[in-house]
Parts: structure tokens; sequence; C-alpha cells
């Protein structure tokens, strides 16, 4: 089963051949560190992981980095607003940053701070300017764009009206669209020497240099959010190629669509951003990622309660599926001979397995895979739960081990023993309140019966009804 993916450079589907396979190098482009992390920074982050977990799936070994912008405009603008030292600033939100990572399951290999870098930065513009790609002027170094013949070629701009100018150092330039590799030190910002005298990397200049030094002179994927290809990943493209003379530079560039909250695009401007820890404080992070992922990775993707509470729900089943078949897989007993329809069954099963993959295979399609999984659970309800044929039993749960381990819909929960503990605490309170409403159900006193349910589910406790018979599962 070949492995496609969509080229940001080429705009097409191309089959997914590393560099050097089993191996996959992955860079994906962090945060600038002055301020809170978003829902659609997690959006970005989340899907690159569901990628480099999917690949690992696969049989690929990847190395991730996903780098962390300590030092910028953006943070030394927020210390003067706050009369805050710039490195508190950015040690503040590179914490927070981290921390939710750590919720989201979302685990880069490396996590490399610009300022850990300065030395490694300085190298790489010496080597730009030797091979006559960037100048030195009045203490600042710049790229030349007229140097590099295939600038525009990522973002597909090409006239250059459309490019974004630094209009405070027009002054100091060969040309207005070239862009900064080093800042010359102004009063009040933080510096380090260099040979053109003290100052600051430009933005785009760490990710060319940090990817190198972890992942080599040629990256496999470089992904970020669509926001970034012009001009962020366009410079880096221009700088590094023409700085370590390879061509490509990056074999497969992979962007996130925009997020949108209740239907309108996300932007200070209209302060409806969304702040991470308020979505983690409103929503688990099995639900985050499984509703970042209900969509195509290309695709918009709005934040809005209905979805959410969509992929809570979708989220929830399929954990009770995967409880239910860990179980059985406990219980189940060889089978030495199966009828027509149990094997027929058997075939279901494998199609399950088959479509999950091809629908990941063509583009990481996680929305088209997700409707596989949930389409399982009904199989499962349907054929396997009264009737758990060992083979189906363990094709079944070998399916939803791999959907989870892409997707993540158990991170964040409780680990079984602590399930086994909570459960042990309150069964008896439980069973009491399941019996009482065993008979107000058999008096038609529904109205009572359903206020039960809905106190249980309020506390985290889900009520089952099968027949006369009520199981509960803890959420």
């Amino acid at each position: 089963m070949k492995l496609r993916v969509y080229n940001t450079l080429t705009r097409s589907i191309e089959k997914f051949e590393p560099f050097d396979p089993p191996l996959v190098r992955m860079y994906v482009c962090g945060p600038t560190v002055y301020d809170e992390t978003h829902i659609g920074h997690a959006r970005t982050w989340i899907a690159f992981d569901a990628i480099r977990r999917y690949l690992e799936v696969r049989g690929f070994t990847v190395l991730h980095v996903q780098n962390i912008t300590d030092i910028d405009d953006k943070i030394i603008n927020r210390a003067n607003e706050e009369g805050r030292d710039w490195k508190e600033i950015a040690d503040t939100y590179t914490k927070s940053y981290l921390g939710y990572l750590s919720k989201l399951g979302v685990r880069p290999h490396v996590h490399p701070r610009v300022t850990e870098h300065i030395g490694d930065i300085i190298e790489f513009i010496e080597k730009l300017i030797q091979k006559g790609f960037a100048y030195v002027s009045n203490g600042s170094v710049y790229f030349d764009v007229t140097r590099y013949p295939n600038y525009g070629e990522l973002s597909k701009r090409y006239e250059k009206s459309s490019w974004r100018q630094e209009e405070d150092v027009l002054q100091e330039k060969r040309n207005p669209f070239d862009f900064a590799l080093w800042k010359k030190h102004k009063p009040g910002e933080p510096s380090w020497e260099s040979p053109w005298g003290p100052g600051r990397p430009g933005w785009h200049i760490e990710c060319s240099v940090m990817s190198t030094k972890y992942l080599g002179p040629r990256i496999d994927i470089h992904g970020g959010g669509q926001d970034l290809i012009f001009p962020h990943h366009e410079n880096e493209r221009a700088q590094s190629e023409a700085a370590l003379g390879v061509r490509p530079w990056v074999k497969y560039w992979m962007h996130t669509g925009m997020l949108t909250v209740s239907g309108v695009k996300m932007s200070k401007s209209l302060k409806n951003i969304v702040p991470l820890k308020d979505a983690l404080a409103e929503h688990d992070p099995g639900t985050l990622r499984t509703w970042v992922l209900s969509a195509h990775y290309r695709t918009q993707l709005d934040f809005d309660e209905q979805s959410l509470n969509q992929a809570k729900r979708n989220k929830t089943r399929i954990l009770n599926v995967m409880k239910e078949l860990s179980s059985l897989s406990k219980k189940a007993e060889p089978v030495h001979g199966m009828n027509r329809e149990d094997v027929e069954l058997l075939n279901q099963a494998l199609s399950l397995h088959k479509r999950f993959h091809d629908a990941m295979s063509e583009d990481f399609n996680t929305s088209r895979a997700l409707a596989v999984v949930m389409e399982a659970a009904s199989f499962f309800y349907k054929h396997v739960e009264s009737k758990p044929l060992e083979p189906l039993v363990l094709l079944l749960e070998r399916f939803f081990r791999t959907a989870d381990y892409v997707y993540g819909f158990s991170v964040g929960e409780m680990v079984e023993g602590e399930r086994e503990l909570l459960t042990v605490r309150e069964q008896s309170l439980i069973e009491a309140l399941i019996e009482v409403r065993k008979e107000l159900r058999s008096r038609k006193e529904y109205q009572l019966a359903d206020m039960i349910r809905s106190k249980l589910q309020e506390l985290g406790i889900r009520l089952v009804d099968k027949g006369l018979e009520t199981k509960y599962v803890i959420e």
C-alpha cells in the first residue's frame, strides 16, 4: 500500500519516498513564545503528531524536531509593554507551551531554542556571505533575493510587489525585498556579538540553522500552518538551498489549513483568539485531538461547541469499545471452526483494517479514517459484543489500538488502575442507584429514571441500557 502526500511546492499529490528510508526527517515550525499558545497552534501540532504516529505505524523511524523562537520583535515588544525582562517573557511562555504539548500527547524529539544556537546561526550566515548570497549593511546582514533564481516557487508569488518589505531599513538594502539574516543592535534590545557587530538573528534564519543541525542538509517533511508559506518558508527555502548547495532542501512541504471560531476567522483584531488553556479547561486532551483529526489537515477547521461535543461522543464511544474488547480478549476462547456467517464477519473486520490504511495512506486523511473507526465501533456492538469470537475480538482489538495510537483518543485518560480504584469506591452507591432506576422504569416513572441517568452522567458515570439490564461506564 503506497503512501501519497500533498506537496505544497508542486501543488500536487506525490508518492511518499523519503531520502533515506526507513528514516523520515521531519521539521515543524514551533511557536514564538511571547503569548499564550492558542487552539490554532494546537491544530498544527496535533496534525503533524498524527502524521508522525502513522508513519511509525507504517514502519518508518521519524525524527521530529519542533523549534522554539525565544527571541523576536514580538517578545521584545511584549517585554517593553509589561516592563519585564525579555527572557522572563520567553521562559514563561516556553514553559506553558511545553506543558500543553505534554497534555496533548505531542512529543517532538528535539525542541531547539534560538538563543541556544546563536553561534550556529552566525556560522550559517557567514557561509551565505562567502557564497555571495548575503551582504553586510550598516551592521545588519541581508539575503539578496536576486541571487536566488527560484525565489517565489513555494508560495507562487512571483511579483515583487506582493512581497513584504521591512520599511524601517529600506535604506540599508540593495533591493527592497531582501530580508534580514542578522539585525544590528538597537538600544534597549538584547544582543550577541558577531563579526558584523552586536545584534540578533532575523526570524527566518533560525529554522534553516536548527533543522540542519539536527536533521542534516536535507529534510523529508517540513510542516507548519498555511500562514507560514510566505514569507517564512519561502525565505527558509531560499537561504537553505543557497547555503547548503542542495535542491530540493525539503522533499515535501506540508501545511495545515486555517482555523475559524464559529465560522469566523480567528484573529487578534476580532478578539476571538481561543487560548489553548481555555480549550483544555473545557475539553479533555483526547476530545481535542479527536476534534482536530476529524478534519483533513489541509482543510479549514471550525472551533464550535457542536463539533467539539460530537468529537467527545465519538471519543467516548471508541474508548468504551476498547475497554470492552480488552475485557473480552481475556475471556475469549480459541475457535476450532467457523461457519459461513462467521467467516464473512471476519472478512468484514479485515476490510475495516484495509479501509483505515487506505484513507491514511492518501495524504493522511484522518477524517475519512475516523469514519472507518466509527464504523468499526458499530460493527463491534452489532456483531461481536454478543458473540465474541476470538479471531474477531483480536482483530478489532488490534484495529482500535492502531487507531488510538494515531489519534490519541486515550490521551489524558486515567490509567486502568485508576479507573478500577474509582469503580471500587463508588460501586455500591452506583449499583444501588441503578436498582432504584430499574424499579422506576418498571413502574414507567421515566422522568425520575432519566433524572438519575442525567445526574450520574454529570459525575462522569454513563449508564448503558441493554434490555432490562444496565451497565455503567466511568468516563
